[in-house]
This record gives C-alpha cells, structure tokens and sequence, in this order.
C-alpha cells in the first residue's frame, strides 16, 4: 500500500473521537468480537451495543482492559426492556409474509435480529454480524428489518482491499449477486462508487472488468459489460468509468496505454467491477492469499442503513476495521450530497 493512504480504522478515528457512532454487535459473546469492541472503545472510533448472554459477555470482557467501559452496553434480547417494542415492529414487517406474533417474539429473541431492529429504530447506527451467522442470514435479516435505500433495486456488496504495492480499491460483487444481468451490473457499479467516495475518501475510476479489452474479444458476457457501461455513462456523465477491460488494462498503465490508448481510466483503476461472483470472489481471495493484501468485507450496499457481514474467519483486527467501515457508512449518510 503506497504511503499516506489510510485504512478505515484511521479515517474513522479522523471523524468520531468527539462523538462516536454507535455499533451493534449481535455475536458479543464471541471473543473475537469483545477484544475487537474494546479495541475499538480505547481507540475511540464507536461506542458498542455487544448483544447476547450478558454473564457470558461480561466474562469475555473481564479479559481486557477498556478505558471508557460506559461506552460498551450489554443486551440480552430475552430480558432486554425494548422486546415489547421490537416485537411489535417485527411483526409489523413481516404479517405480509404470515408470521404470527408469538413467531414475532421469538425471532426478536435471536440476536441477530435484535441486532438489526436496534438500527432500524435508531438505538444504533449500524450492526455487524457473521463471525458465526453465515452471511445468506446476515444478508436476509438485514433486508428484513432495515431494508433496501430508496431507489434501489439490488443489494451487493464490495470488498476493501489493500495492496502492497498499490493504493487501495474496491472489489464488487464479490459476495452475493451470482449473475448479475445488465441492470445490475449498473447498480452494483453506481453503489461501489458511492463506496469508493464514503470509505477511500477518493473519487472513483471503474473498471467494467471482462476477459476482453475494447472488443478484443466477441461473447454475450461482453455484450451486458458494453450495455452496463453505456447505461452508466448515460447516467452518471461525470463518473470516470471504462470497460470492458481486462484485469492488468484496468491496474497497469504499461498495458493499458497498449490495449487501450483512449482510455481515462485504463492503468489507473480503484473500482474493480466483476462480471459475475465467480469471477468476483475468486479475484479477491487471490489477492488476499497470493498477493498478501488485507482485504474487508463484505460490505453490504443499497440498504438503508449500515448492516455489514463478516467473514467467519475473521481476527479480532478485522472486525475492529469493520466496525470502522460501519462508522463511516454511517458518517457519509449525514452528507448532504449522500444518495
């Protein structure tokens, strides 16, 4: 990573220190989770709701010195005072589908839940799970209970990553649209653009990514890319955005003055837009483990309020750097020019 670029956790730390946001945690007795939310008090960057079996929690935190422990609350949703109310909302949200309000009670009793319904009634300004929960439950909670953001069509999600020799950029979809069709791959643009802006604090130069470069090659898969592209530049004019391109036309200026010598963005992308998951996933995998970059995510995009996923493998270092990208997703919503 070039020098004087920063991560999350250092732009967070920029914008929260006189008034923290604050972060629900539905898996707090993991102890994973309760070091990564102490280390998250002690630099300042959020206070926490840790939510779960609090004699458990407690337990875990007694392992760890915190400097403002008043800035960690502990939930339990069985016996938590706001069940009522949340009970009440759930099953507001979900009658349409059949449930019943003793189902209500009981899902509002599961942490994950609980998690989201802080969110959606401002408790919390955004929610972090899937150190355990797998991420098809983090994702359909999150829809369930906070939503899509107005206007939108597709929920997707990104990745941070942070390479050794590059600056830092975005991955996307790498987690959740297996095949997306035109218009899609237009929404999951126009969002990791956003994301560019709110988390990287740099404008976005997207890469429509392909197996071909400026028609080097002919397939149907090329045909959406060059369709998504037309439709983006038609309603975005001012986004700096090419394709399709291959992966090294896209990074390397060397190659991409070769394959593609009109192009703005070719050689200098920081929003990578893959074809389809396959493709998105693997890219970003590889670039962890081979290139040893750091890499965050999934980042949820297009709801309407801060809910991200975590990998189940993820360090206590990594969740405090999620918890940092939930603060600033939750930071860029009060920008006036937020969309």
């Amino acid at each position: 990573m070039q020098p004087g670029l920063k991560r999350p956790l250092d732009l967070a730390l920029e914008i929260t220190r006189s008034s923290p946001f604050k972060i629900s945690l539905s898996e707090g007795a993991d102890p994973r989770v309760a070091e990564a939310a102490v280390k998250a008090v002690n630099l300042g960057i959020a206070k926490i709701i840790l939510i779960g079996n609090s004699a458990k929690i407690k337990e875990r935190l007694e392992q760890y010195s915190c400097s403002k422990p008043d800035h960690i609350e502990l939930h339990d949703p069985i016996t938590s005072p706001l069940k009522e109310e949340f009970s009440k909302s759930f099953y507001n949200l979900r009658k349409h589908k059949g449930i019943t309000r003793s189902e209500a009670e009981k899902q509002v009793a599961s942490n994950l839940v609980y998690a989201a319904l802080l969110v959606r009634h401002g408790y919390a300004d955004g929610t972090l799970s899937g150190s355990v929960e797998t991420t098809s439950n983090v994702v359909k909670t999150a829809l369930w209970v906070i939503g899509k953001a107005t206007n939108v069509n597709t929920v997707s999600s990104c990745f941070l990553i942070f390479p050794k020799t590059y600056e830092p950029m975005i991955y996307a979809d790498c987690g959740l649209v297996v095949e997306p069709n035109e218009s899609e791959l237009v929404d999951i643009t126009m969002a990791a653009s956003q994301t560019c802006r709110a988390l990287l604090k740099s404008d976005p130069r997207v890469a429509l990514l392909s197996f071909s470069t400026k028609g080097s090659a002919n397939h149907r898969n090329i045909e959406k890319t060059v369709g998504a592209l037309k439709k983006l530049k038609a309603l975005l004019p001012n986004l700096l955005i090419d394709g399709e391109l291959q992966f090294d036309a896209a990074i390397d200026s060397v190659v991409g003055s070769k394959k593609a010598p009109a192009s703005k963005v070719a050689g200098n992308a920081n929003v990578m837009i893959f074809p389809n998951l396959d493709a998105g996933n693997i890219a970003y995998k590889i670039t962890q483990k081979l290139g040893e970059a750091e890499a965050y995510g999934p980042i949820l995009q297009g709801l309407e309020k801060p809910a991200n996923d975590l990998s189940r493998g993820a360090s206590p270092h990594d969740i405090t750097q999620m918890i940092a990208v939930t603060v600033l997703q939750a930071a860029a919503r009060l920008q006036p020019d937020y969309k």
